[in-house]
């Protein structure tokens, strides 16, 4: 009977760390996807914010981390070797908790991090200058957003009323990723001139944009896809659990058997 359980649990765990190898192939690959992302909202808060470039790297640690914890888990799975084991299970404890930790920090941070959030885009839209090469990708990036999310300015259209270019202008000029007008289809960078504009001055509400804020598309995207992200962090942490369990449990069936071969005197 104990070798049974003994042979169902080894199986088990080999086949959790097959799972965590993909999982860390994974987090590995995300990582690496934000340090090279330059046409999306990540290359936005990267090249605006070193605390996401800090994060990516740990991002790639973690899912290397990740990785060599699934072949040491296979290893000591397969093997029954008790100390692999146990350095594995203190390994998946460590992360949980770490991941656990991560998680009550973002919570409580969020507004912080909102408010961070609204000072980069800001600044980003006041000195937007499609003529400035130094910031070339990070505005390319943004105007990336505003086409995808069909939105304008972070709080909305407004907000670029303080762009300097366009103050120069006196208005009279747009952002074109910002449009809403079918003629503007295919140019998503730069500034599109009004066709019409009203006694040589203009305001936004004299454009032909989105009225939409990016900061109401990004959140209505996050409470559209909450579930997906919820679901994904639960099945992580309900999978590293499992793997503690089962390790730990291997580790005293092990010990059992090595005791019931040791020989009677």
């Amino acid at each position: 009977m104990g070798s049974g359980c003994l042979k169902v649990t080894k199986y088990f765990l080999f086949l959790f760390n097959l799972l965590f190898l993909i999982l860390g192939a994974v987090i590995l690959g995300f990582g690496i996807w934000i340090l090279a992302d330059k046409t999306s909202f990540i290359a936005v808060l990267q090249m605006s914010s070193p605390s996401l470039k800090t994060g990516a790297y740990i991002l790639i640690s973690v899912g290397a981390l990740t990785m060599l914890m699934g072949f040491l888990g296979c290893l000591g799975a397969v093997n029954e070797i008790r100390c692999l084991l146990g350095l594995y299970f203190t390994c998946l404890m460590v992360i949980l908790i770490t991941q656990v930790s991560a998680g009550l920090v973002i919570y409580f941070q969020k507004e912080r991090l909102k408010e961070e959030l609204s000072h980069i885009v800001e600044s980003l839209i006041k000195d937007y200058d499609p003529s400035n090469d130094d910031k070339r990708n990070l505005q390319v990036a943004w105007d990336y957003v505003q086409a995808q999310i069909t939105c304008c300015g972070w709080t909305g259209a407004k907000d670029w009323e303080n762009n300097k270019i366009l103050i120069n202008q006196s208005m009279s000029a747009y952002p074109c990723s910002c449009s809403n007008s079918s003629k503007d289809f295919q140019v998503n960078s730069g500034f599109c001139d009004l066709d019409v504009p009203v006694n040589g001055t203009a305001t936004y509400a004299d454009w032909p944009v989105h009225e939409q804020g990016c900061m109401d598309g990004v959140e209505k995207w996050l409470k559209d896809n909450l579930g997906v992200i919820l679901g994904v962090c639960t099945g992580v942490a309900v999978i590293e659990l499992l793997g503690m369990i089962l390790s730990i449990s291997l580790c005293k069936n092990i010990h059992s058997e090595d005791y019931t071969k040791v020989p009677k005197s």
